[in-house]
């Protein structure tokens, strides 16, 4: 056997072949070959370490090269021209095992890096994102990038009754999610054979909803015989920011901060996420929406706050910043109710064309200000706590200007550097659905396509092999 490591091989004989140096892992990886000798591996920082090279006689070298050739992270592990088992471990927990290839010389493994590489094998994936009021369709090639997309918001179908109603938005998945699909595919000059695998949000999010996008996959792939990847909608947000021109590598502290959730996120690498800080209430997007609802503004609340505020003074009212010196946690409902009152207040003792003018755009303002501030202070706490330089901002919030600018000037003044998907891809959508598919691509556990739909999903339940 020989190691090759950025082309430079260890010793000579038969070939197990490392590439792509973007995966970095904190958890040592175990293969046992024929249940005898053994060796492991830890992909730490930029170096492949061998832990225990015990019983594998003339072998036993094969990697011992390796600390010298700090080539980067390895991606795809390959054992050719063997008919032996393999059983794999990842920690201490059995994730396999892999059948002899008799009459097939090569046996490949993923290990989980989501860089783009030349030499990875161009696996297209089409996503489908179906969690909440959003119909979003993808395919992703990491040859290519975005091949086709198309997005459809049910905003003006939930716009009458002031939120999501969950079975008018099942309903509307049914009737566009396959019809979209088709014409995805055709606008990308393919057909449903050229697609490897089909990824699918599976939670968090209204279980109606995730069960059409589930269905819809999980027939598909049993059809043309390609794996169905349940991913998990806030995995999909936190590396979205990856299909940018300028990706964040691993690690990086995310904010995610849509109207469902508030978190700071340590993310380690793909699988290996640990929050750090969590609202205790409502998420600031919730609290967007029911404080624009106060000031009688449309559905979806927050962009139109977003633009009212934008005629108001945000110091007018001295609205409280919750929770601001009390960990890295977050807290909206007090805020929203300190709204209200104001609002009640200044209402009853200001006259009917100032209230419908600049007390409106100075509450907006004032109310904005206060979850910016919130937003960028933890965010600066928690990269202090976690000793990280990289931000990633991610999910509907993140689209506001206010806290990207905010976020950006605390950035060069403190030294971190802060990264954003485009604004399309902040709001729900199929491309980022697509992208943690292909991700996760390998990761899938063999047999018939099954249908995942999980309402709530902690994220720290996930790991590399699920």
């Amino acid at each position: 056997m020989s190691v090759v490591l950025g082309g430079i091989a260890c010793c000579p004989g038969r070939l197990v072949h490392a590439c792509a140096p973007h995966y970095q892992s904190r958890l040592p990886f175990h293969v046992s070959f024929d249940g005898g000798g053994s060796f492991a591996f830890s992909l730490l920082g930029r170096l492949l370490v061998i832990l225990a090279p015990t019983q594998l006689g003339e072998h036993t070298r094969l990697l011992a090269g390796a600390l010298e050739a700090p080539q980067g992270g390895i991606e795809v592990l390959t054992f050719s021209y063997t008919n032996a088992w393999h059983l794999m471990f990842r920690g201490d927990r059995k994730i396999g095992r892999l059948t002899p290839a008799l009459n097939r010389s090569m046996i490949s493994l993923r290990m989980g890096s989501c860089k783009d590489s030349a030499r990875v094998a161009a696996l297209k994936v089409l996503g489908i994102e179906t969690s909440c009021d959003e119909t979003g369709i993808a395919i992703y090639d990491p040859a290519e990038g975005l091949v086709g997309e198309a997005l459809f918001s049910q905003s003006a179908t939930h716009a009458r009754f002031g939120g999501v109603v969950p079975e008018l938005a099942s309903r509307d998945h049914i009737a566009r999610s396959a019809p979209m699909l088709c014409q995805v595919v055709a606008d990308a000059g393919l057909t449903l054979q050229d697609l490897d695998a089909i990824a699918y949000t599976a939670g968090p999010g209204l279980v109606g909803a995730l069960m059409v996008g589930g269905s819809l996959a999980a027939s598909l792939a049993f059809g043309l015989g390609i794996p169905a990847i349940p991913i998990h909608h806030l995995e999909a947000h936190l590396l979205v920011a990856r299909l940018e021109e300028d990706p964040p590598d691993f690690p990086f502290l995310a904010l995610l901060v849509s109207g469902g959730h508030t978190l700071l996120v340590h993310v380690q690498g793909l699988g290996a996420y640990r929050t750090v800080g969590n609202t205790l209430d409502d998420a600031a997007g919730e609290a967007f929406d029911k404080v624009a609802r106060l000031l009688s503004l449309p559905y979806p609340g927050g962009p139109a706050l977003e633009e009212l505020a934008a005629a108001g003074d945000p110091q007018a009212f001295d609205f409280p910043r919750p929770m601001k010196n009390r960990g890295l946690d977050f807290s909206f409902s007090g805020l929203k109710t300190a709204v209200r009152l104001k609002l009640e207040s200044e209402s009853a003792r200001a006259a009917a064309n100032v209230v419908n003018g600049s007390l409106r755009a100075n509450i907006a303002a004032s109310f904005q200000a206060a979850v910016v501030d919130t937003l960028v202070h933890k965010s600066v706490q928690a990269l202090a706590t976690t000793g990280l330089d990289r931000l990633v901002i991610a999910g509907g919030v993140g689209a506001n200007e206010e806290l990207r600018q905010r976020l950006r000037a605390a950035g060069e003044q403190q030294g971190f550097r802060v990264y954003y998907p485009r604004p399309a891809f902040c709001t729900d959508n199929g491309a980022m659905i697509a992208y943690a598919g292909w991700c996760r691509h390998g990761t899938v556990e063999p047999g018939a396509p099954r249908i995942l739909a999980r309402p709530r999903w902690p994220l720290d339940e996930l790991a590399v092999s699920r």
